[in-house]
This record gives C-alpha cells, sequence and structure tokens, in this order.
C-alpha cells in the first residue's frame, strides 16, 4: 500500500490550476458573475481560496470581506488585513454585533452561561470543547463549558443537550451573519461568494448549514486540511498565517478546530480520514501511522458517528418531488 501521507502530498501548481479553470467558469456562467467576493477570516482556507480567486479573474474582481463581532480575536482581524494587502483586493470591514445583537443571540447564550455559573458576568470569557482522549477510550462526544475571568479563576462543567443546543445556536448566528452579509454586497457588486469549506470540515460536518455552508461555490471542498496548506506555502502566504492555530473564532475564550470538534491533530486526522474513506486495511494504517489497530477502530467510530449525524448539512432539503419514493407506500 503507497504510504497515505505521500497520498495526501498534493501538486499546488497543478491544483491551483484546476481551482483557477474552475472558479473562472463559474464566473462565465449562468448567472453570469462580475467577480468573486470571499469572506477573509485570517485563516489559512480563506487566506488560500483569495489567493486562487486572485489567480482565476485577477485582483480587480475579488473583494475581501472582514467581519468581526464582539466575540472575535482580534488577531483575526490583523491577518485578514495581512492577507488582502499581499493580495492587493479591494475590501471593507462590517462589524457584525448589532446584527448578531439583534437576534438576542448574545443575550440568550449568556443566560445559559449564568444558569449554570451565576458568576459568570462581562469580566469573563468561555468556550466549549470536546474531550481530547479519542484515540485512548472509547467516549460519547458531550461538550464542555469553560468560563474564565482572566484572573486565573477558569471553571468547566459538561453541558447539558438544551444547553449545548442553546449556545451552539447562538454561535451559528454568528456564521449565518457573516454569510448574509456577504450576499448582501455581493449581490450589488454581481460578485459570486466563494466558500471555503475544505474536504476534512465537509466530511465531519464542521461547517453551518446556510453559514459557511451556504455559498455560491465551493473551491477546496475537494481538499484536505493538510493539502489546504500545501497552496498556502504554494502562495506564499504569510507565516503568521500559517503558523497560526485554526479556530472556529466564534466563542470569546479561544479555543482550536481541534479541541472544538476534531479532538485529533491535522497530519493524524487527515490521514485517517483519508484511510477511512476509503476503507483502507486498518492494520496497514495502524503500522504506517505508528498507532494500535484499536486506536484506528475508535477513530473510524468517530468518523462515522460524526458524518452520519451531519449527513443533512450536506444535502439538499428533502422534497417531494425529489424523494417521493422514500414516502410511496
Amino acid at each position: 500500500m503507497r504510504p497515505i501521507r505521500d497520498i495526501l502530498k498534493t501538486d499546488p501548481k497543478r491544483e491551483s490550476v484546476i481551482v483557477q479553470e474552475f472558479l473562472s467558469a463559474h464566473t462565465k456562467g449562468t448567472p453570469k458573475r462580475d467577480g468573486i467576493i470571499v469572506g477573509v477570516s485570517g485563516g489559512i482556507d480563506s487566506a488560500v481560496v483569495a489567493a486562487l480567486a486572485v489567480a482565476a479573474v485577477g485582483k480587480d474582481k475579488v473583494f475581501g470581506m472582514i467581519l468581526p463581532e464582539k466575540d472575535s480575536n482580534p488577531d483575526s482581524a490583523k491577518f485578514a488585513r495581512l492577507v488582502i494587502n499581499n493580495l492587493g483586493i479591494r475590501h471593507e470591514t462590517m462589524d457584525l454585533t448589532d446584527a448578531v445583537g439583534s437576534f438576542g443571540a448574545y443575550r440568550t447564550r449568556d443566560e445559559v452561561i449564568r444558569s449554570i455559573f451565576p458568576e459568570y458576568d462581562e469580566s469573563y470569557k468561555f468556550n466549549i470543547r470536546l474531550p481530547q482522549n479519542l484515540l485512548e477510550v472509547d467516549r460519547y462526544n458531550f461538550y464542555t463549558l469553560r468560563i474564565d475571568n482572566g484572573k486565573g479563576d477558569t471553571r468547566e462543567t459538561r453541558l447539558a443537550k438544551s444547553q449545548f443546543l442553546a449556545i451552539t445556536a447562538a454561535a451559528n448566528v454568528k456564521i449565518r451573519s457573516r454569510m448574509i452579509a456577504l450576499y448582501f454586497l455581493g449581490e450589488q457588486m454581481n460578485y459570486m461568494v466563494a466558500g471555503t469549506t475544505n474536504k476534512t470540515e465537509f466530511l465531519l460536518g464542521d461547517f453551518c448549514k446556510y453559514g459557511d455552508g451556504g455559498t455560491d461555490v465551493e473551491c477546496v471542498s475537494h481538499l484536505y486540511k493538510t493539502q489546504i496548506y500545501q497552496l498556502g506555502e504554494f502562495f506564499g502566504t504569510p507565516k503568521e498565517i500559517m503558523d497560526r492555530t485554526p479556530s472556529p473564532d466564534t466563542f470569546s475564550l479561544a479555543v482550536s478546530d481541534k479541541d472544538f470538534y476534531f479532538c485529533l491533530p491535522f497530519d493524524i486526522l487527515d490521514p485517517l480520514l483519508y484511510a477511512w474513506e476509503y476503507k483502507l486495511d486498518t492494520d496497514a494504517v495502524a503500522g504506517e501511522l505508528g498507532l494500535e489497530p484499536e486506536q484506528i477502530e475508535r477513530a473510524y467510530r468517530d468518523f462515522d458517528s460524526k458524518h452520519s449525524t451531519t449527513e443533512h448539512i450536506r444535502r439538499l432539503p428533502p422534497a417531494i418531488e425529489r424523494d417521493w419514493r422514500e414516502y410511496a407506500g
């Protein structure tokens, strides 16, 4: 069996040409678009998509949007501007705090947190995360809430289902507000909204329906996260962004993508995900990655669970005209 890590080594020049042709064709398709708009987050995925868009249609036809809200890491906007200045594209910053607040998202979330930790106030920051012992023990994916007042006072507890749903619903308002902003400006300019979801996120469901999953075109969803970094290096993405820890940037207390959802570093996750997707021999995969077969099986069970429970966000909504046979007697 060819080593998985060798398989995941892509040809960045070839991939960039494929994506450029894909993006160019879709701007010329129906409806014809005058350019491409990208939400630039300060992370590697959007940096690579913005670079691909510039290569496809030229920097004068690419527009970047920086979309902070009150909980955003200030570094995100700083790094987003670094990407934009490096590419020389036009841009706009739109603060989404009022939009998110208009839905009561902050209020609802804070009420839930205070029902758990009454001392929680504006001095605290918070995040939610999954347990990180995926390869070591069989477990359920129960989220933990952590609060931190910045003075060494940190508390955490496992969330009940209703609490988790309320907090993530509030976070998803932020993600969907970003997409509303992109379409609000993109439609005025007749620009196509480019998505930034990679294959690792797509397969395991780490994206928001009608948020970062609600775009005109997805141009990197065939590339694993580690392959996105390979394209980033090819395009000369600033080192600060290449070295930055990937994060959803929806909680006031920083949390990595690994801690929030994946539970594995990408250099282990992507090879395992490839092996899971193509049903490779468990013993061979374990030998290559230096893991035990039972660790591989634990990872596969986690992938099965995340993939199946998020299948609905990868599909169009059920419709009678398309799915009627499923309900026919």
